[in-house]
């Protein structure tokens, strides 16, 4: 009788494990499922982020005349520590950047008023000069535009959700989910969200992270001020929160509960 307990348990054990070990639980977990060795493909060029009302840009102009070029420059402008106030060339520096009105003009030293909405900051650099070198103003002018404000928010099933700031132009969803420090276990991968506002619409985008053809969508580089949302899956969804702890749902522990007393009468059954 003894053995035929233990070989029970052993029945039990192994189907318990057959169900832990299904290989479609992997098919939820792992990116790039369609990936075959030792493949590649052509990588699309992308010229960066552009430029949108409300942007706030830094715009330096150098040369090797520097007392032409801060004609063209903005102030820097210095913070006192524990104050609100500032003043020039004093405390904490801190360059001062241009923002982009709602119609996409920024006020320019010396050149006046110019439209940048629509232009990545390459474009941006060359039109400034351009303009200084054939008015012959600074022939020699090397200009530099970057981007203060692009950030991008990351929520959902990731370790740690958040608003990013990003150092460059360059962002693809990958490297901000990296931020984020990857999705949790209960993340759907083949339902990662990515909104976007621009030129006065917002957008949804839904990516398949499963499926490398999620690489040619339009969100996989992001824009400044996307949001990026990972969906839960229905493991997450079926739980709650129970005296603020991390208790599972009711229903799983009637699951457990029917799972045991199941085994209590197949044992019982077997000793008679």
């Amino acid at each position: 009788m003894r053995g035929k307990i233990v070989g029970a348990f052993c029945a039990m054990a192994a189907v318990l494990l057959a169900v832990s070990c299904n290989p479609n639980t992997y098919k939820n977990v792992n990116y790039f499922q369609d990936v075959a060795q030792d493949s590649s493909w052509t990588v699309p060029v992308t010229g960066g982020i552009i430029i949108q009302p409300k942007d706030q840009i830094s715009i330096i102009v150098s040369s090797g005349r520097p007392e032409l070029a801060a004609q063209f420059n903005l102030p820097v402008v210095s913070y006192q520590a524990g104050s609100e106030s500032a003043s020039i060339n004093s405390g904490y520096q801190r360059l001062v950047g241009y923002v982009v009105d709602n119609e996409g003009y920024i006020e320019f030293p010396v050149l006046g008023r110019m439209h940048v909405a629509g232009l990545s900051r390459w474009e941006l650099s060359a039109q400034i000069k351009d303009q200084l070198r054939s008015s012959g103003m600074l022939t020699d002018a090397v200009v530099t535009v970057e981007f203060m404000n692009f950030k991008v928010s990351v929520l959902g099933e990731v370790n740690i959700a958040g608003s990013f700031a990003v150092n460059g132009d360059k962002l693809t969803v990958l490297e901000a989910l990296a931020m984020a420090h990857d999705m949790t276990i209960y993340g759907r991968r083949d339902n990662v969200m990515v909104f976007r506002e621009q030129d006065g619409k917002r957008q949804m985008f839904v990516l398949d992270l499963t499926d490398t053809a999620f690489m040619d969508s339009p969100a996989f580089y992001l824009q400044q001020n996307d949001m990026v949302y990972v969906t839960p899956n229905k493991v997450r969804a079926g739980q709650s929160t129970i005296n603020q702890n991390n208790v599972k749902s009711v229903g799983f522990w009637v699951t457990i509960g029917n799972v045991a007393l199941t085994a209590a009468n197949f044992i019982a059954t077997l000793s008679r």
